[in-house]
């Protein structure tokens, strides 16, 4: 990891705990197994492939070669020529693709130091530092004195800790070994600890120190995967562009609804226009008092002695009439029980007439509004109330 790449170390740790944690690493694998075996055996021969590991180990001035839990495949002297050295490996690796090759340097149990430290839960994302931090108070060694690893037991904890396993090695010890083997040729790409036929599961080789692998299959899948992502951004836009043509499709019918919703709309709203017109002038003819009604009522009020010369009645109903009659006083009682007519009163004085003898008058009066007709009551559907 390099420096500008150190801050999202902890980033990276959670996901990758996350990742480990979860059922789909198990799920991949397993469905990653069936898909291989339903393809033909050269085709898994040429495309399978995978990491093979195989141990090396130090005896007694001599190194072995194995798999995990098998028996040796190889050994020669520590001291043979490198030339010598890298035949007998590739003798015993021959079977293998060489893009799958992986060796580690297996050490023995005794040549390492093991401590078990319980941590806070908040320290999982930090283990390295928390390691070195460490080494003083769980080891003799200084942690510049040492190479070390530190991994997360999967053991039960008490609630907010973990249980974490430091792993450390005297660099007196794995730096021989190490030259020697570079001496031979050989690159290994870990450093284990020996646990019964197996291995213990950390790798202890210093950074920079891997050898750098190519693997072509890699690239043939990042090829395959940048042509998978390629057709799923054409699927994307296809399904995008027929989405739009479809969109473009019903916008156009609803513009066209819409036009012929605001024709049939202008034509509901003029129908109620004139219809509310016309049932305004109904209604209002229906309220009004005709003209010959008030005049038949006046006549068949007023005395036989009185008579009007001048009648008139304005928008709001208030009525004005002059004229002369015998006794004056007594028309509001002739007009007060009118149905027509309503507050009848004298506008001005009543002067009396030289020439005629009677009593000059100008009264004032309100028409009587006739009262709204009752809305007919609703029906129900078969006629009935």
């Amino acid at each position: 990891m390099t420096t500008a790449t150190m801050p999202l170390r902890p980033q990276l740790e959670r996901a990758r705990r996350a990742w480990r944690a979860s059922p789909l690493p198990g799920f991949l694998r397993w469905w990653g197994a069936e898909l291989t075996a339903l393809l033909p055996a050269g085709v898994r021969r040429r495309f399978g492939g995978g990491a093979t590991w195989f141990l090396l180990e130090p005896i007694d001035g001599a190194w072995r070669l194995r798999r995990t839990g098998d028996e040796a495949a190889a050994q020669w002297a520590d001291g043979a020529a490198p030339a010598e050295q890298q035949a007998a490996l590739a003798a015993a690796v021959q079977e293998v693709d060489p893009v799958d090759l992986r060796l580690a340097l297996l050490l023995p149990a005794p040549a390492v130091l093991r401590r078990e430290l319980a941590l806070p839960a908040a320290a999982a994302d930090t283990l390295a530092q928390v390691g070195a931090y460490e080494m003083d108070r769980q080891t003799p060694f200084r942690v510049e004195q040492v190479h070390y690893a530190i991994r997360e037991l999967d053991l039960p904890a008490p609630p907010g800790r973990l249980l974490a396993e430091l792993v450390a090695v005297p660099r007196a010890t794995l730096d021989p070994l190490l030259a020697r083997l570079k001496a031979g040729g050989i690159a290994v790409d870990a450093v284990d600890v020996a646990r019964g036929a197996g291995r213990l599961g950390v790798n202890l080789l210093p950074a920079g120190q891997a050898p750098r692998r190519v693997d072509p299959r890699r690239r043939l899948n990042l090829a395959l995967g940048a042509v998978c992502v390629a057709l799923l951004g054409l699927l994307l836009w296809q399904w995008r562009h027929n989405r739009e043509e479809a969109l473009a499709a019903m916008q156009a019918e609803v513009a066209a609804m819409h036009g012929e919703a605001q024709r049939v709309g202008a034509l509901r709203q003029q129908w109620q226009d004139n219809a509310g017109a016309a049932g305004f002038l109904l209604q209002r003819k229906q309220r009004s008092v005709s003209r010959l009604a008030l005049l038949q009522e006046l006549t068949r009020r007023l005395p036989d002695t009185a008579w009007l010369e001048r009648f008139n009645i304005d928008a709001g109903g208030q009525l004005g009439f002059q004229g002369q009659s015998k006794q004056a006083v007594q028309l509001i009682d002739a007009l007060k029980d009118s149905p027509l007519i309503s507050n009848p009163s004298f506008q001005g004085s009543i002067r009396p007439d030289p020439a005629t003898g009677k009593e000059r008058f100008y009264m004032t009066a309100q028409l009587r509004q006739p009262p709204a007709p009752a809305p007919a009551a609703p029906r129900t559907r078969g006629g009935a109330p």
